[in-house]
């Protein structure tokens, strides 16, 4: 079994394609929506948490590549610079998930990745633009 946090960006030609609806029915695979920004006609993306058996997994992500969907590891989409951040804090406030919480021995802000849903509250609040989205090209 095989589970990974992916951003999957559609372009605005496939948008209206059962994209997710095929990955469940043709390969067996368990989708959980942890963001999405799904509009008409218009580029969009959605981070899911997607998992299934090692080869259904595989041809899954091989057939959304195929329709044209961009596939991103989510460690790829959202990073943060270490250079910029001030460890104010105040991205942990905001952080749905604890990926970003203060730690209380050392007063750093620490970003674990593994735990990132890609949801941009970091990027949007932080004063020092440490944190960065990466989802469009």
């Amino acid at each position: 079994m095989i589970k990974k946090r992916l951003v999957l960006r559609f372009s605005k030609e496939i948008w209206e394609k059962p994209i997710v609806y095929k990955l469940i029915k043709d390969y067996d695979l368990i989708l959980n929506i942890l963001i999405a920004n799904v509009l008409p006609r218009q580029e969009s993306y959605m981070v899911a948490e997607i998992s299934g058996e090692n080869a259904t997994f595989e041809r899954g992500i091989k057939h959304l590549e195929d329709m044209g969907v961009k596939v991103i590891p989510i460690e790829q989409s959202v990073i943060r610079d270490d250079t910029k951040c001030v460890h104010c804090g105040f991205c942990t406030a905001v952080c749905p998930t604890r990926a970003l919480y203060v730690d209380i021995q050392t007063r750093d802000v620490v970003f674990e990745q593994e735990k990132c849903s890609a949801c941009g509250w970091c990027v949007k609040v932080c004063p020092y633009h440490a944190m960065e989205m990466f989802l469009m090209d």
